[in-house]
């Protein structure tokens, strides 16, 4: 009888070992799905911050452009704003790096 006792034990242990096993093979590919899921949103996230960047740029843009005055020759009105475009490209160059 204690065989028979002995062999039950065993099988229960043998399915709940598998259903172990079932859960944690489960577990690890829900993992890897949510560090996928984890990169994806990260450069979602990346390119959202960036395309705010840029529009904040752009306002700035706008705001200094609506604050030049352009009572002066169009000569040095050309100038002014060729000096801010390169100020902006000294500080598009300086955020890359």
């Amino acid at each position: 009888m204690s065989q028979d006792r002995l062999k039950m034990q065993l099988t229960s242990l043998e399915r709940k070992l598998k259903l172990l096993i079932t859960a944690y093979d489960a577990a690890t590919d829900e993992i890897q799905q949510l560090r996928v899921e984890k990169a994806e949103l990260k450069g979602l996230l990346k390119t959202k911050e960036d395309n705010l960047v840029n529009f904040q740029n752009q306002i700035k843009i706008g705001k200094i452009v609506e604050s030049i005055d352009v009572g002066g020759d169009s000569s040095e009105l050309k100038e002014r704003i060729d000096e801010y475009i390169r100020e902006i490209d000294r500080c598009i160059e300086h955020l890359t790096k």
